[in-house]
């Protein structure tokens, strides 16, 4: 069984976006040589995320939108964690909604996708360098 391992860096301009990295995992998945498998991809700070959806930019719109709504950024005095001096907890809370990670099967050396899935990164607390793991095992 063969395994790879890379981090993807990232650093969004703004507190909140969306990012497609499929086109970053599928070069992963070149360069490992695995045919036959599975990929996690994982986000590896607890203000981001890792998502699969549609790209589209309304549904993307829609997200920021119900995000906000759920866990909205203001007033920062309203969260018990933003006591420690951050200003923050409102982007964990939105990761959590949003998940830490997915795994999506191999096969024949491709993402075995259903139609229309992508992967993104998803930033809630931008604006600083943030990694996602890509671990690739198989065959």
């Amino acid at each position: 069984m063969k395994s790879y391992r890379k981090e993807l860096w990232f650093n969004a301009p703004a507190r909140m976006a969306f990012i497609n990295i499929t086109h970053e995992v599928e070069a992963c998945l070149r360069e490992s040589g695995v045919r036959e498998g599975l990929v996690l991809v994982n986000a590896m700070h607890i203000t981001a995320s890792v998502f699969i959806n549609d790209d589209e930019s309304g549904l993307h719109h829609d997200y920021k939108e119900w995000l906000e709504r759920l866990a909205p950024h203001e007033p920062v005095r309203s969260y018990r964690h933003n006591d420690t001096g951050e200003d923050n907890a409102d982007a964990h809370m939105k990761r959590q909604v949003m998940g830490r990670e997915v795994v999506v099967a191999i096969t024949d050396g491709q993402l075995d996708f259903g139609p229309w899935e992508q992967i993104f990164y998803g930033e809630f607390d931008g604006r600083r360098n943030k990694r996602v793991l890509v671990k690739v095992i198989g065959e």
